[in-house]
């Protein structure tokens, strides 16, 4: 077998480890996809979310969650890390004759598949509370595919943070910075009812390029704006991610091939 078939095969290996944690610890699992469910329902019912839109608000906020559900979650790959890293258990995989990137590579997948998953389930909440997307299957298609590529350039980032912090209980502490990309977006209301600084902010966050591009590809309210970040957000959709990739996928891979020196 060609090197790369035994780095895929040594890959495959990692990610069914991952997968067999969730039959142990199942709990953690339904924690993960019932967690932005909640949220959707206590926006959309409770504080109302949407703020600012022409339009249906369960349509703008239904797209807007499933981009920040992609932000959320990345404590469970963290806390995953940095517990192989204290147990050991990356030392002795270093010390194995198997592909030095399997691990990481493993966990992503496991990461991506649970993404999937989640995706899932929250399409599947919003369409019973009223959410409908009226561009077709392939326009619908393609939303997905823009926030699973958001989910993983900011997967990586969240494994170099694990990297760097090397403690689990340094992942509560880094974890809340996801709190404010992930709120300081257009996600529950238009940039147009905040402060106009605010609002530029908001307009050029990723997370906000994502849910623009997404709300547009579904057919949503929210889809466009006066300003160039919302009426190129399928750009800066594709751009944002590529560019958070260039950046933390090799810090990622180099920090994790020096653990050993």
């Amino acid at each position: 077998m060609s090197t790369a078939g035994w780095a895929a095969v040594d890959s495959w290996t990692m990610t069914r480890r991952e997968l067999a944690h969730w039959a142990r610890q199942p709990v953690q699992v339904v924690v993960g996809l019932v967690f932005p469910v909640m949220l959707l329902l206590m926006f959309n019912y409770l504080v109302g979310g949407g703020r600012g839109v022409d339009g249906d608000t369960t349509e703008y906020l239904v797209p807007g969650m499933l981009a920040l559900t992609m932000a959320f979650g990345l404590e469970s790959t963290m806390l995953a890390v940095t517990q192989d890293l204290n147990k050991g258990v990356v030392d002795r995989f270093r010390s194995m004759p198997m592909a030095s990137g399997a691990v990481l590579v493993g966990r992503a997948v496991a990461d991506m598949l649970q993404s999937v998953a989640a995706l899932a389930v929250m399409t599947g909440v919003g369409y019973a509370i009223g959410w409908r997307w009226h561009h077709g299957p392939l326009a619908a298609l393609g939303a997905l595919g823009l926030l699973l590529l958001l989910r993983f350039a900011m997967l990586w980032l969240g494994i170099l943070l694990a990297l760097v912090a090397g403690r689990p209980e340094m992942v509560q502490a880094v974890q809340i910075l996801v709190w404010p990309v992930g709120f300081l977006s257009n996600v529950f209301a238009v940039p147009e009812s905040m402060p106009g600084w605010l609002g530029a902010v908001v307009e050029w966050n990723p997370m906000s390029a994502t849910a623009t591009a997404v709300r547009d590809l579904f057919g949503n309210p929210g889809g466009g704006g006066g300003s160039w970040a919302a009426d190129h957000a399928g750009l800066l959709a594709v751009v944002w991610p590529l560019a958070l990739l260039a950046v933390f996928f090799p810090l990622a891979v180099r920090r994790f091939a020096r653990l050993s020196h």
